[in-house]
Parts: C-alpha cells; sequence; structure tokens
C-alpha cells in the first residue's frame, strides 16, 4: 500500500492548506477588525488557489491511479476505497476549473463578504450590487467550466448536494408547496399562538449560558469546539477536534440566540462526529448539505421545539428568566415557540413558513443563473414572490435580499439544501425513534446521549463516505421522501391548530 500511503500524505498537506483558509473564513466573520477586508481577500485568494493547485497536480493524478489499483482487491466499502473513489471525483472537478479562476473567486467573495456586511448595516443594496454581479459572473464560469447535462444550476448544486439535478429539486418542491399552501392557509384560519412571552427583555449573558449549557447536554464537546458571535449564524470546521458554531442575540426576541445555538451545535457535532481514521482526508465532512441541514434540524426543531424538550428544560428557563416567564406556563411557551406566521426572515422563520423562503431563493438563483433576471432587479424580484407567498413586502433591503449572506460567498446552488435538509431530518428521526424505543421519554429526561450514538453511528462517523443517497439507503432502505416530513408537520401542527 505504498502508493496509497504517499497519497494520504499528499491529501493531509492539502487539507492543512484548506483547514487555513477556513481559519481566516472563520476569523473574517467573527474577530477580523473591519479595515482588513482587502488584505484577507488577497491571503483567501492566495490560499485558495494553492488547495487547487495541490489537488489538480499530475502527481496526485499518478497517485491515484497506483493507489487504486492497490485497494482494487479490497472491500467496497473499505476507508481506503472510497478515499480513492471521493479524491478522484473531486480530483476531476477541480482539473476542470482554472486555477486563476479559483483564484478570483476567491478574492472577489472575501470582499463580496465585506461588502455584504456593510450593505446589510447601512441598507444599501446598491453598494452591495457590483460586488454580486462580480460573484455571479465568475460563478457561472464556474459551473461552464464544471460542465453539466441540463442546466449550469446543476454544476452549481452538485458542489453541495452531489448528483442532484435542478430538475429533481423543482418536482420536491412543486409537491411540496401543493401540499404546504393548504396547510398554511388552514391555520391562518385558526386563532394565532401567542408568543408575546418570546418578546420581553432577556438578557445577553443568559441568553447565551443556557444555550450553552443545552448544547453541552446534547453532546457538542466544549473541548473540541467554541461558540462566537457573528452577523449570521454558521458552523465551520478546521478538523475533527476544532469545531467552531456562531450565533446572533437579539435581547428582546428569545428564540433567535436560543434556537440558532441548537441549529449549528447540530451542524458541529456531524462533524465532530466523523471518524477519526479520516482525518486530513476527503472524507473528513459532512456528505452533502442536505445530510448536514437533516442535523441542525433535527436538532433545532424534532429536539428542540418539542414538548417532552420543554418539559425538561422549561423549569430550567424560567429560572433563568423568572420575571420574564415566571407566570407562563410550560403549554404556553411551547405554543409560544410553535407559532406559524408568514415572517420576513428565514433564519427566524417557523417549521412550516421556512420551506417558502427557501424556494424563493431557489427559483430567484434559476433566474440569475439562466440570465433571465439582473442583479440590479433582483430586490424587485425578491419582494414580489415575499408578497405573492408570504403575503408581505420587505419594508427594506436588510429586511429582504440583504439578508442571507451565502450569495456574498458564491454559494448560488447551496438555498434548496436547507429544505432537503427538513425532509431527510424526520426520515432520520423516525428511524432512530424505532431502533432506540422511547425516543420521546428519553428527550423528556434530558437523555440526549442515546440518539447522539445512534446518529454518529449512521451518519456521522461516515464522513464523506456514502454519498447522500447511499447514505440514506441503507439507514431507511428507500431514498429522499418528502412525506415523513409531511406527516409529522400535519401530525403536530395540526394539534397546535386544532386542524
Amino acid at each position: 500500500m505504498e502508493k496509497f500511503t504517499r497519497l494520504r500524505e499528499r491529501l493531509g498537506h492539502i487539507a492543512d492548506v484548506q483547514a487555513a483558509q477556513a481559519v481566516l473564513s472563520w476569523d473574517q466573520e467573527t474577530y477580523m477588525p473591519a479595515g482588513g477586508g482587502e488584505a484577507r481577500a488577497h491571503q483567501l485568494a492566495t490560499l485558495g488557489r494553492l488547495g487547487h493547485e495541490m489537488l489538480t497536480d499530475d502527481e496526485i493524478g499518478t497517485l491515484l491511479e497506483a493507489a487504486a489499483a492497490e485497494v482494487a482487491g479490497l472491500d467496497p466499502d473499505s476507508d481506503e476505497t472510497r478515499i480513492v473513489q471521493v479524491t478522484r471525483r473531486d480530483r476531476d472537478k477541480a482539473v476542470r476549473v482554472p486555477a486563476s479562476l479559483v483564484s478570483d473567486l476567491a478574492r472577489a467573495t472575501a470582499l463580496a463578504q465585506q461588502a455584504w456586511a456593510q450593505a446589510r448595516t447601512q441598507n444599501d443594496f446598491a453598494s452591495f450590487r457590483p460586488h454580486l454581479e462580480r460573484v455571479l459572473e465568475l460563478t457561472l464560469q464556474k459551473a461552464e467550466a464544471l460542465g453539466y447535462e441540463e442546466s449550469p444550476y446543476d454544476a452549481l448544486l452538485d458542489e453541495y448536494e452531489p448528483d442532484m439535478k435542478a430538475s429533481e429539486v423543482t418536482a420536491v418542491f412543486t409537491h411540496l408547496r401543493a401540499e404546504l399552501v393548504p396547510l398554511v392557509e388552514a391555520i391562518a384560519e385558526r386563532p394565532a399562538l401567542d408568543d408575546a412571552c418570546l418578546r420581553r427583555d432577556f438578557s445577553t449573558a443568559a441568553q447565551w449560558a443556557f444555550g450553552e449549557a443545552v448544547i453541552a447536554d446534547f453532546g457538542f464537546d466544549f473541548e473540541r469546539g467554541r461558540q462566537d458571535r457573528s452577523a449570521h449564524p454558521f458552523s465551520t470546521n478546521f478538523a475533527t477536534t476544532d469545531v467552531r458554531i456562531t450565533t446572533r442575540v437579539v435581547e428582546n426576541f428569545l428564540p433567535s440566540a436560543l434556537f440558532g445555538t441548537l441549529h449549528e451545535a447540530g451542524h458541529a457535532m456531524y462533524e465532530q462526529g466523523v471518524d477519526r481514521g479520516l482525518d486530513r482526508t476527503g472524507l473528513a465532512a459532512g456528505t452533502s448539505l442536505g445530510i448536514h441541514e437533516s442535523q441542525s434540524r433535527l436538532w433545532e426543531n424534532l429536539v428542540g421545539r418539542s414538548e417532552p424538550f420543554w418539559e425538561h428544560y422549561y423549569p430550567k428557563l424560567q429560572g433563568e428568566f423568572p420575571d420574564q416567564l415566571g407566570a407562563i406556563d410550560r403549554a404556553a411557551f411551547h405554543r409560544a415557540v410553535n407559532r406559524v406566521e408568514p415572517s420576513l426572515i428565514r433564519v427566524e422563520a417557523d417549521e412550516i413558513t421556512y420551506n417558502l423562503h427557501v424556494m424563493i431563493r431557489f427559483e430567484l438563483e434559476l433566474e440569475l443563473v439562466a440570465g433571465t433576471l439582473a442583479v440590479a432587479d433582483l430586490p424587485a424580484a425578491w419582494n414580489a414572490k415575499y408578497e405573492e407567498a408570504l403575503g408581505l413586502t420587505p419594508p427594506t433591503d436588510a429586511d429582504g435580499v440583504l439578508q442571507d449572506i451565502h450569495w456574498s460567498f458564491g454559494l448560488i446552488g447551496y438555498f434548496p439544501t436547507y429544505t432537503l435538509g427538513n425532509l431527510v431530518s424526520v426520515q432520520l428521526f423516525n428511524q432512530a425513534a424505532q431502533d432506540l424505543g422511547d425516543l420521546e421519554g428519553q428527550i423528556g429526561n434530558g437523555e440526549f446521549a442515546p440518539l447522539r450514538a445512534w446518529l454518529q453511528e449512521h451518519v456521522h462517523r461516515h464522513g464523506r463516505k456514502f454519498s447522500a443517497q447511499e447514505l440514506l439507503q441503507r439507514i431507511t432502505g428507500g431514498g429522499l421522501d418528502a412525506e415523513p416530513w409531511l406527516d409529522y408537520a400535519r401530525g403536530k401542527f395540526g394539534a397546535l391548530y386544532g386542524i
């Protein structure tokens, strides 16, 4: 296995460069002074180009072929075989993209991120527009370089959800929307659930401490991770032993920080749970963003917004905020955190309307990529879709087209994975409940180790060893299916709203 060993050494070097790039990106979002943006753009561009050149080097190609011959007789699911298989796929894609384009994109997105942060603060889309136009231009060049069969969007989607096409997403979303709209309409006809108790003054420090205590109970390892603040909550990792999450705190809206923390911890525990034997290879990460999102939505919603969860944690929360919540009973609080109401901000949307937010972004991305929507017209198109889907028009671009950081990073093709993750989360949770027995009782007792261990065994430890489709097949015996999520939504919210 001499060639395979040499290949792993080279892959380790590439992983180190990529980790350094990720550290700089994390710092840009958390601690970097505002004036450091231009220098950081150059640094990220250099590291992006270096990592790309290392992966596309001819020696890696030669080592891959030799290593493939060495592992040919091993179990097709062995670590060695899968490392070769996934690395070959990654390299085949990378060699299609010029190093200069990788560098240009890294520089443009670093500058765009800084411009986005300022534009959002100042409600100034015009200042962000040229940056987004540049990012879109380069992203389309990347799509052409990667190649596609049906649509350039497919090449971009494949970066986040391998082997899935825009036409497949469209079919899933069309079915989902047809079922969602009547449910939203039925809920709208019922009396609104009162969430005034969530809109009081809650100490930032107490919110932060409570959220961290909960995710420590979940199993987030603070010896191998930490939480910081950012304008937009996110999770990133530099190794299985160094995983970072961020959240934002709103003093007069309790769910923002709390559920943001639970959500990002779900992502982080996935990365912390990857088998250490895959460290410093292309397998040491989540297999797709849909599977990744299934982990965050599972812990945020299926656990964190459930009745059993609040049976255990509500007395503790009341103890932290006796003036705000002392007179509010648990059932009223549970109804409050599950209120369904059309809103402007995706990350604070309820479970039912959340998917509509994602669908809007997907539709806009398709138009941008197809060239039927200009960046200059994006704010108006955004507002029109929000009025159509949710009956709301953003009063400012900060509450509208500027609310998400993703496009500044060039993450076009990313948004559909949020809804795919929602669907998968219920498929996995249902299977875990079947395998573990009284899962609700365990959650109600604050016993999360069984669920976390089940997820680590069936999902986390494999990293990218199996594709999303393979993983679902192995766990549930089938593929992506919207019906379990729809059954969950109808059951939960039908009971809450008396439908």
